[in-house]
């Protein structure tokens, strides 16, 4: 038998105050684009915004529908529409921002499983990371430099 260690790093800054003026922009983008977001059942509203390599930043939010697999995270609308629209362009940076109807996100809420996934894939499209920058509604917002610190065993095509 043979130990593995895996090993991830965050930054976490207390507030956008913290953060250069570019990523406060983006997460700006995000946090506009979370008041977009169509959530009547859960009432949790998440936005996100990216910086593609050509400077252009394209948003989503979430998208639910009352047969719930429908519908689709906002990293994932974003991320999907951007590869539809640039699809040789790479993804930078990511800014993500969660609120609740229900309760104050004071805390950084990451990308789920599946979100976790879809930007494993274009991380290893692109061949380069994506920094991700995450937040609730209000508070501290951690930094991951790459999906690998999040997600750090990836399922990808080189299993296929």
């Amino acid at each position: 038998m043979k130990e593995l260690k895996i090993e991830s790093t965050i930054y976490v800054f207390d507030d956008l105050d913290e953060l250069p003026k570019d990523i406060v922009m983006l997460m700006n983008k995000a946090i506009e684009a979370r008041e977009k977001a169509y959530a009547p059942y859960s009432k949790f509203h998440v936005g996100a915004a990216l910086l593609l390599d050509n400077n252009q930043i394209i948003t989503g939010s979430n998208q639910e529908n009352a047969s719930y697999p429908s519908g689709l995270c906002a990293e994932r609308t974003a991320i999907y529409y951007a590869n539809s629209q640039y699809p040789n362009n790479k993804i930078v940076r990511m800014a993500i921002t969660a609120a609740s109807k229900n309760n104050k996100t004071a805390s950084p809420i990451p990308p789920c499983g599946a979100c976790r996934q879809a930007i494993a894939e274009y991380e290893v499209k692109q061949e380069a990371p994506i920094e991700i920058y995450f937040m609730g509604e209000i508070g501290k917002v951690a930094k991951s430099n790459s999906l690998s610190d999040l997600l750090p065993l990836i399922f990808d095509k080189s299993v296929l």
